[in-house]
Formats: structure tokens, sequence, C-alpha cells
């Protein structure tokens, strides 16, 4: 999906001219894919922007970077007022987020953690990252051919930038086959997540989804959803998933900061459910929509807002 450029991004501390957010072409994060990241979403409420778990995603930023090596010069109170600014300056009512810790100039080889760490803020406007279409009517999945990468190969509780080739590879895969997204199993053969989603699977009205353990990102909007299914009633369980669950179930969705919360109806070839959005996710849609734009009391500490 093409960016829209905005007026600023933020740049070690200076709001810097789009056009002028560059790195040099010998950047150690350019070649290795050394650096940490986190997307964000910010949504138009009655109150103006609203950024959503904004804290727990820069807490996570700076949890990933520890994972890395990486010393950011700055403080995650010192980023998250950066992130604020950064929406308010480019005059956005709604945008998606993208801080990144990377590296600056140092050596040139396989020990880049002499090199020190910068951090920038974009923001854009963003539609959904399955498509405009996808909330309402669904998508097509299928299994990879690839792996997801294993706790002990690269770790997946960090969100480092070189570690999500693993994820466009699915992504190309499944696009080129003609399907939406890819769903990507565990080296044992367990169910993980999709290209840039955690799964959930409904069956017979409970909500599985797959453990941290089998190596999917530990996401805040799963963990939203789940505390959301639970406040509803709804039991909610963390377990191993196999590839025949997903084809029995009455229901498939994934959730993500760029997906959102979005209904699988098919995969592999095979109609999941009805072979339409169900109940239980379409609910929880329409909780999650809601919630992001600060109509929720209950939930009303996830939105932190751009203009107090």
């Amino acid at each position: 999906m093409p960016i829209t450029p905005t007026k600023k991004i933020w740049m070690d501390g200076e709001l810097v001219d789009w056009d002028d957010a560059t790195i040099h072409v010998l950047n150690p994060t350019l070649h290795y894919g050394w650096g940490v990241f986190e997307g964000i979403r910010a949504y138009a409420t009655d109150r103006g922007p609203a950024v959503f778990r904004l804290t727990e995603h820069i807490e996570r930023l700076f949890r990933s970077a520890h994972i890395y090596f990486l010393e950011p010069q700055f403080t995650v109170e010192q980023v998250i007022a950066a992130t604020k600014e950064t929406v308010r300056v480019n005059d956005v009512e709604s945008c998606y987020i993208r801080p990144l810790m990377y590296l600056g100039h140092g050596e040139m080889g396989l020990l880049p953690v002499t090199s020190n760490t910068r951090i920038s803020i974009a923001v854009w406007p963003w539609g959904t990252y399955l498509g405009d279409a996808a909330e309402e009517n669904g998508v097509r999945a299928r299994v990879s051919s690839w792996q997801r990468i294993s706790a002990n190969a690269i770790p997946p509780a960090g969100k480092g930038t070189g570690q999500y080739i693993n994820s466009s590879l699915a992504k190309v895969e499944a696009i080129k086959a003609g399907y939406d997204e890819a769903i990507m199993l565990t080296p044992s053969g367990n169910v993980a997540e999709g290209s840039g989603e955690n799964l959930f699977v409904v069956t017979r009205g409970t909500v599985y989804t797959p453990p941290v353990v089998d190596g999917v990102l530990a996401g805040l909007t799963r963990d939203s959803i789940m505390t959301m299914a639970r406040d509803e009633g709804i039991e909610v369980v963390e377990k191993s998933i196999v590839r025949s669950d997903l084809y029995l179930a009455d229901e498939v969705f994934c959730t993500g900061t760029a997906a959102e919360v979005v209904p699988m109806v098919e995969i592999d070839d095979r109609k999941v459910g009805k072979g339409v959005p169900g109940p239980v996710t379409k609910r929880l849609i329409e909780l999650y929509r809601q919630a992001v734009t600060g109509r929720l009391d209950r939930y009303k500490e996830w939105n932190e807002y751009v203009r107090e």
C-alpha cells in the first residue's frame, strides 16, 4: 500500500522535513537488519487524535532494543512525548505510526553493536493492512511453505527489522498464489501467526489462540481482543493449534495494529464455517472499533490523547 507523505519526521530529537529524513547507504541496519520497530495507530475521537496503547507500544520497543543490544539515548517517556508531538505537527486525525531504532555509522561487519543507536518516528495516513474490504468480507489465506522463526533462531519476542524477511517471504508466496494472506507454522507444525497478525480460532463459542511459546508475537491488539472477549463473557484459551483446527473451526480471525481485526473466511481452499464473517468475530470488531475511537469508558486508559 503506497505511503502518503506527511510534513515532518522526528529524528533523534529534531523534526525534519519528510524528504530530508535519510540515512547513509552504508548504514549497518540497512545491510544486516539490526534494528527494532513498532507499529502503532492513532484514531480520530471526539477529543482529537488518540494513540491506541501508546505507552505499552513504546515499552515493547525498548524491550526489543534490549534483546538486540541497542542502547537508545532517549527514555520511554521522551519517545512517548515525541510520538504525540509528531502526530500533532503533521495535523492528522488518524494515522499509522512507525517508531524505529536503528544503527548509526559504525563498523561494517557482523558486529554492529559498536554503532550508536538512533531513533526516528514517522506518521502517515494508512488504511488497513489487508485492504479496506477485508473487515466486512473477510480474506482468503493459505498455510505457507515458510516456517515461522523459532526462539533459538531469531527471538520472536522482539520486533527486529531483519526478522521480518521471514514474514515477507510468506506474504509474497501467498499473494503470488492468489490469496490475501499467509499462515505460518512452527518447526514442529503448530499454527503460529500470519505474516503480520496474530491468529484466533472460534470453536463452539470458545476463542482459542496460539500461546507465545509457539513463536507468536505478544501482540497488543491480541491482548486487547482477549480482554474484550473475556469481558463479554466469552471464554478465551491460549493453546497450541494444528492445521486441521483451522479447517474445522466455526470462525477464524486475525489481529494486529496494521490489520486491526479481520475475519479469515477461507483457508487452503476450504471454507471456514459458513464462509462468511461469523458472529463472534463481528462482535469483537464492533467492540474494537468503539475502543480505539474512545467510545468505551471501560477501556479509556488505552486511549492516549495527542492534545491534552
